[in-house]
């Protein structure tokens, strides 16, 4: 399911603003981005992510800002300098350059000079993002929530709509019988002359054998029983989204059954309308956790 959420906490001249955005996926998927100085905690950030979220393809972004006054301890780090000094030479021998490497072209990376951080400061910066994360979260889940509300309202105006057509479709089914077998007797009464030669227990057996398979009834039952279950699922508190995905399966399965025994022409029609209603509804399962 989509959402966004976005916090800013401010403490002890540390400030940390987060911004959570998702789309739809299957699985959980997290993309951190975050400052250097918190590449450590990454796993922290992602483990926090899953205690919030089941599903998505989320996108945490973190910025970090620290109120030092520039006094900020900082240093060279020599393995870094010379590793771009030799790179550096080796490309300008490459290309044939006779200009030498000079301080200007060494300072373009970043990584030449680092800030010295206590562990202390580490972890006053990773408890501001952490409660900034959190807030962020609570305010994607509140998000994803209220779009979740909307979503099941349409879901079960059309559930009940399926249900209500269930209803329609078993009506006819039963008031197909009996014309079957009067239409199966004038069949018969056209090929034969002689009415005496009919085994009638036989004939019976036959249209009993016809009126069973065009008797939808116990595909009926189970119809609303899934239609039931569906609805109950989506008033349950803990993810649904495969259980729903699951009964949408099973009731489009007995709408392939009812559709294969009927040979009636306004009951395939609403067989049709029902497995429409279901492919919606599907496409809004992907946007349910």
């Amino acid at each position: 399911m989509t959402g966004f959420g976005r916090a800013e906490v401010a403490k002890r001249g540390i400030t940390a603003a987060v911004e959570v955005r998702s789309v739809n996926s299957r699985f959980l998927e997290v993309t951190a981005r975050m400052p250097r100085s918190l590449s450590q905690r990454e796993k922290n950030v992602k483990e926090l992510v899953r205690s919030f979220v089941n599903r998505g393809n989320l996108t945490v972004a973190i910025s970090v800002e620290e109120d030092t006054d520039g006094a900020q301890p900082m240093s060279v780090n020599r393995s870094a300098a010379k590793a771009y000094a030799k790179l550096l030479n080796e490309v300008r021998k490459a290309a044939g350059i006779r200009e030498r490497v000079k301080l200007d072209h060494l300072l373009k990376f970043s990584e030449v000079f680092e800030v010295s951080r206590e562990e202390e400061t580490d972890e006053r910066v990773w408890k501001v993002v952490e409660e900034a994360l959190r807030g962020a979260l609570k305010e994607f889940n509140t998000m994803r929530r209220n779009e979740g509300k909307e979503l099941g309202k349409d879901l079960a105006r059309r559930v009940r709509w399926i249900d209500e057509t269930v209803g329609t479709i078993e009506g006819l089914s039963t008031q197909r019988i009996p014309e079957e077998r009067k239409r199966l007797h004038e069949r018969i009464a056209q090929l034969l002359d002689d009415k005496s030669i009919v085994d009638q227990n036989r004939l019976e057996l036959e249209i009993a054998l016809l009126a069973d398979k065009l008797d939808v009834t116990e595909e009926c039952v189970r119809f609303r029983s899934h239609n039931k279950f569906f609805l109950e699922a989506m008033q349950q508190e803990e993810a649904a989204g495969r259980k729903l995905n699951f009964l949408v399966q099973e009731i489009n399965r007995e709408a392939n059954t009812i559709g294969s025994k009927t040979n009636d022409a306004d009951v395939a029609h609403l067989v049709v309308k029902i497995k429409e209603e279901l492919e919606k509804i599907r496409e809004q399962l992907q946007n349910i956790e």
